[in-house]
């Protein structure tokens, strides 16, 4: 083979190499939805999956209200579902009126809802909220809340609870879980097991807090399907009783776990509705 002809193949091929990587990087882009300022106009809706979806007609979250304070604004996640911004407000408002503290709000979802480039699977469709155990923080300038200490309430090995861990902490689960709206609430093995160990008169909300990896520093609240949402994928309900004894056993009986679960973190197919919903705004 010629001189000539070895470089036309390596330029033909070096040019496919670049398209292909151009188009690779095009795709990843349009899945950037933090790229979306803004939400969409039209009815409020969750679509899709919590893993695997977007949101139509979110609303924000405002900074600050009775009983709480967004945390981490510049990463404008503050955004749900109207359910789910009512749902913060009234879990507030109850928080407050019990001397619990005030709440940091964290991460909801995007104005559009989607994937995130990090921290989560979940929290697309714009009915998952993360509220951190931090509560005794008093209100904060905006710029103070971007870096703030937000420690784990998990420590040693074996792993046990905090001693910081306490009663305002057990009474805001309780709170949250006993709202019908709430599917699911999320901590670590290690909180939900202190949880079962508490004297409680009514024991019908602890099956609905779940253990998962990671959260050492919050609780994650995860709502039903809302109303209207014809679109959003609900989940399995809970399995029957309320989650403690052998079921917690098992969790405990790994060892410390990982923040996230083991394996591959792929990329979520979206519904076709949500394509409409990621286009660059005008």
């Amino acid at each position: 083979m010629s001189v000539g002809r070895v470089y036309r193949v390596s330029l033909r091929t070096g040019l496919g190499l670049s398209v292909a990587w151009l188009l690779l990087c095009g795709t990843l882009r349009a899945q950037a939805w933090d790229d979306l300022a803004s939400p969409s106009p039209g009815p409020s809706e969750a679509i899709g999956r919590y893993a695997g979806g977007c949101l139509m007609g979110g609303e924000r979250l405002d900074s600050d209200g009775s009983g709480f304070q967004a945390v981490q604004l510049s990463r404008n996640r503050h955004y749900g579902h109207p359910e789910l911004v009512r749902f913060v407000q009234d879990l507030a408002r109850q928080a407050d009126g019990a001397n619990l503290g005030l709440l940091p709000v964290g991460d909801m979802s995007q104005p559009r809802g989607g994937p995130m480039i990090e921290a989560h699977a979940s929290h697309q469709i714009g009915l998952d909220v993360d509220i951190y155990f931090r509560l005794d923080l008093p209100a904060l300038a905006p710029a103070q809340r971007e870096d703030l200490d937000l420690p784990s309430f998990v420590e040693g090995a074996p792993q046990r609870i905090d001693a910081r861990f306490g009663r305002q902490h057990f009474e805001l689960l309780r709170l949250a879980a006993s709202d019908p709206r709430v599917a699911r609430i999320f901590v670590h093995p290690v909180i939900k097991q202190a949880l079962c160990e508490q004297d409680w008169p009514d024991r019908t909300f602890l099956r609905t807090v779940r253990p998962w990896y990671g959260h050492e520093d919050h609780m994650h609240v995860r709502l039903h399907c809302p109303s209207g949402s014809t679109d959003c994928v609900a989940q399995a309900p809970p399995a029957a009783g309320d989650g403690c004894g052998a079921e917690i056993d098992g969790w405990l009986d790994r060892g410390p776990l990982p923040r996230r679960p083991p394996g591959v973190r792929r990329e979520p197919v979206l519904p076709p509705r949500c394509e409409a919903l990621r286009q660059p705004e005008n």
